[in-house]
This record gives C-alpha cells, structure tokens and sequence, in this order.
C-alpha cells in the first residue's frame, strides 16, 4: 500500500502527498482519489498536482474530520486507467527554435540527432497541467534526457518552445521566462480562450512529439 500524507497549507485547505518519485501509476490513483475525495461532506474542489493532491474545504469545515474521512477514503482507492485522447505535436528541432539542443546532446555525450530520436521515441502522459495555463508537465521521459535546468533562466522563452527540465518535458503556452533547456518549438497553441476547454491538453491525454524539422 502506498502510504499518503496528509497535511494542512492553510485554514480551509488539505494537501495530500504520495512519496517520491511521480509515476503513471500513482497519478492514476490521484486522479481516482480527487474524483472520489469531491463527493465528500465538506469538499469544495479537489486540484491534482504532481504525486500530490489538494482538497480545499467549505468555509467552517472541521479539517481533522475531513483528513480522517481522506485517511479513511485512500485504501479504497483503484487507478483511474481511462484513456485520455492522444495528441501529435510536430516539433522544429535545434537551430533558432532550439537553442539548447547542442548544449544537452554534449551533456548527454552523444549527437543532437540522437537527442532528437530519444525525445520523439516515446509516447508521454500528461500528468498535471501548471506553470502557465496549457502547459502539460508530461511523465515518460527517458532517463537517458534527464538535463539540469539552466543555470541561469532566459528572461523570455518563446511561446511553443518544449524543453526539458530535469526529469520533465513539456512546452511553453505562452512567452514567459523560464529555465527549461530549449531543445525545439511547435506552431500548435496550447491555449486558446475561444475553445472548451481551452487548453489542448488534459491530464490523463497522451502526446507523442514529431519531428517537422531538424536543424544540426
């Protein structure tokens, strides 16, 4: 069984978290578990975050009570294996919309059309969606693309760009700062206030980069 811990980050609000790391298998059961723990007395919105879950409460709701129903609730919990839809998302490697891409392929000692063939391979969950509106924190990434963040954080990265982050890919909706390692840029929006729901992705969807372009 695995064990939840349960704590309070405010007067109305319970965070619940599952030992590191984050894996498909746990968040499947956090998103059964925020299903389940928003049917309960008390519960104003459950939001899932990575290996972690936050309920927040009605005003005047006992927390020690609605922990111990949580407490009680996890062991009864199975994963939520639905499959979410899947999402192709054509990438330009290197060149001006990569800018990192030598950088990490001399990091990992190999080609960056290595880097490229090791990141287009696999088919990523989305785990959680944060950081900006749209962007998906995607589980799946090999090992083997596991990069440091920058040492020092663009003040602007460009709106499409996808990155890695430690043991995280993903892409930026919007043109924000960021520290990700810059590998390439799709053309696809995240985001878009005119659709429902707005953002491309959801967690539990799974995406599968294509590379468009490459340039060495």
């Amino acid at each position: 069984m695995i064990p939840i811990t349960l704590s309070p980050i405010s007067e109305s609000a319970l965070v619940c978290t599952l030992p590191p790391p984050a894996e498909l298998g746990k968040q499947q059961r956090l998103w059964a578990f925020a299903e389940a723990a928003a049917a309960l007395p008390g519960v104003l919105e459950t939001v899932a975050g990575m290996n972690n879950l936050t309920v927040f409460a009605l005003p005047d709701t006992d927390l020690n009570r609605l922990s111990d129903g949580l407490k009680n609730l996890w062991p009864h919990i199975k994963a939520d294996t639905h499959q979410g839809r899947h999402v192709d998302i054509p990438v330009r490697y290197g060149g001006e919309f990569g800018a990192d891409l030598a950088e990490v392929a001399a990091f990992h000692r190999t080609t960056p059309a290595e880097i490229v063939r090791r990141h287009t391979a696999p088919v990523y969950t989305v785990f959680m969606m944060g950081f900006q509106p749209g962007f998906p924190y995607l589980g799946g990434l090999p090992e083997h693309l596991h990069t440091p963040r920058r040492a020092e954080p663009r003040t602007e990265v460009p709106a499409g760009s996808v990155g890695i982050g430690g043991s995280q890919t993903g892409v930026y909706p919007f043109t924000s700062p960021g520290g990700w390692q810059l590998i390439g840029r799709t053309d696809i929006a995240l985001f878009q206030t005119a659709s429902y729901p707005p953002t491309l992705l959801l967690a539990g969807d799974t995406v599968r980069f294509v590379a468009e372009e490459v340039r060495l």
